[in-house]
C-alpha cells in the first residue's frame, strides 16, 4: 500500500467560500478516483501546516491513475493558486528499495507531461515532495 499524503498552508487572504472549495475538491478525489482504497481530508495538527489530506492507494498502477485522474486535476486547479507552503510524502509498506524513485518518477512525468500544473507548483512560495520542480530538473 502507498499512502500519499499532502500537508499544506493557506495564504492568508484567501476567501472562505474559496477554502471550501479546495476542501471539497480533495474530499472528491477520494470518493471518485476508484484507486483511492480510503482518504482523509482536514485539520493538521502538531506542525506547521494548516490542513493535509492522505490517500491510500494499493500500487503504482492506481498511483499513477490518481495522478492523472481529472478530479486530482480539478483539485490543482482550484486549490494550488491558495497555497503557500505545501509537502507531499509517501508512505509504503512496499519492500522494493526503488519505490521513492518509482513515485517520484511518477510525479516527474505528470510534471513533464502538464505544463500548466508546473507553472502552478512552481508559483507556490514553497513547495517540497515527490519530483517537485526544481528538485529534479524543471
Amino acid at each position: 500500500m502507498i499512502y500519499h499524503g499532502n500537508r499544506f498552508t493557506l495564504k492568508p487572504d484567501v476567501a472562505q467560500q474559496d477554502v471550501e472549495e479546495a476542501l471539497e475538491s480533495l474530499r472528491n478525489q477520494g470518493r471518485v478516483i476508484p484507486s483511492v482504497k480510503s482518504f482523509v481530508v482536514g485539520r493538521d495538527y502538531g506542525g506547521e501546516f494548516e490542513w493535509g489530506a492522505t490517500f491510500v492507494i494499493e500500487d503504482l498502477e492506481g498511483y499513477w491513475e490518481y495522478l492523472i485522474h481529472p478530479a486530482h486535476r480539478n483539485t490543482d486547479r482550484v486549490g494550488l493558486p491558495l497555497v503557500d507552503k505545501f509537502v507531499s510524502f509517501d508512505i509504503t509498506d512496499d519492500p522494493d528499495p526503488e519505490m521513492g524513485a518509482k513515485i517520484a518518477a511518477l510525479h516527474q512525468r505528470r510534471f513533464d507531461s502538464d505544463p500548466e500544473l508546473t507553472k502552478l507548483i512552481s508559483d507556490l512560495d514553497e513547495y517540497s515532495g515527490s519530483a517537485a520542480p526544481g528538485e529534479h530538473g524543471r
